[in-house]
């Protein structure tokens, strides 16, 4: 069985900066494509940033340049950097990863709420 597990959401205020994590755990042979999705209240969740085996990365136009994904391997943890934060990047978090196990499956966290306020 695979579990995600995610930390280090938050309140912070506009302007400050958070970092998540999500760890996988469980049985699988790899992890091809680690990325992290968003949903605000009344909205439906959108890609935020990804990040393949390889390296390669793609964000949202919102958050370009002011958030960095990042992974580590040997972890099988996923990053967010989020720098600059501000009021409409308030949401719930989710990781997603394509877990290859008897099949290749795509799986989620359970959330973590980030909340950007004065």
């Amino acid at each position: 069985q695979v579990q995600l597990v995610e930390s280090g959401g938050g309140l912070v205020q506009p302007g400050g900066s958070l970092r998540l994590s999500c760890a996988a755990s469980g049985s699988f042979f790899s992890i091809n494509v680690m990325g992290w999705y968003r949903q605000a209240p009344g909205k439906q969740r959108e890609l935020v940033a990804r990040i393949t085996s390889g390296g390669s990365t793609n964000y949202a136009d919102s958050v370009k340049g002011r958030f960095t994904i990042s992974r580590d391997n040997a972890k099988n943890t996923v990053y967010l950097q989020m720098n600059s934060l501000n009021p409409e990047d308030t949401a719930v978090y989710y990781c997603n990863m394509e877990m290859v196990t008897s099949y290749t499956g795509s799986y989620w966290g359970q959330g973590t709420q980030v909340t950007v306020s004065s």
